[in-house]
């Protein structure tokens, strides 16, 4: 009996620190994009039938975290345009994702960029961020809808702090003179973010 008594209460207390563990907030500090439990996707209006969706595969958002007064906070994101994904069904016809990325016509191969200008918290795990975006070399302001996820200080597996974010927002793709195709492809551009972010000094 004791022995079971001694088990239990082991038992108990290891799963207490866990807990602890777990629940532990990350603390302030600069942290970037954990790439593999990360997504930036992003879809339109095609032909009022479906919206179209395609993604980024190489993003890197530098956010410096201020958990106690998150409005101070401040984020930049650097995106690759040759890294859009658009699961062209037949690539060896056309190089679908290289035309995205590259034509005059639609990404050009400029560096696409977000830099945080105001955040506002909105609510117990939400809050907006105004920054500036540019791409194809036009600068205009764009807004996101943050939802906090939550933070530990050390992560079960990877033993680092980590944040986690889910973040929305809407363009009107023509005010960056990417007009292609409207109104048949639509002007509004629905964007969708996941991510999960790392101490800047961590190494993958």
């Amino acid at each position: 009996m004791l022995r079971i008594t001694t088990f239990a209460l082991a038992l108990g207390l290891s799963t207490t620190l866990a807990l602890a563990v777990a629940t532990d907030p990350a603390p302030t500090g600069t942290y970037k994009t954990d790439p593999s439990h990360s997504s930036l996707s992003w879809s339109f209006d095609h032909s009022g039938l479906s919206h179209y969706t395609a993604r980024f595969t190489k993003v890197d958002a530098r956010l410096d975290w201020k958990p106690e007064q998150p409005e101070t906070s401040t984020l930049s994101v650097a995106i690759d345009p040759l890294s859009v994904r658009t699961d062209y069904p037949w690539p060896e016809k056309v190089d679908f994702d290289a035309e995205i990325g590259t034509a005059e016509t639609f990404l050009a191969a400029k560096p696409i960029t977000f830099v945080s200008r105001t955040i506002h918290v909105t609510g117990e795990n939400t809050g907006t961020v105004e920054g500036l975006l540019t791409f194809r070399g036009e600068t205009h302001p764009a807004t996101l809808d943050v939802t906090f996820n939550g933070s530990m200080a050390k992560h079960s597996r990877m033993g680092v702090p980590k944040i986690g974010f889910s973040a929305t927002g809407r363009i009107r793709r023509s005010e960056w003179g990417l007009d292609f195709a409207i109104p048949e492809l639509g002007d509004i551009i629905t964007i969708a973010i996941e991510t999960q972010m790392v101490p800047a000094d961590h190494s993958f």
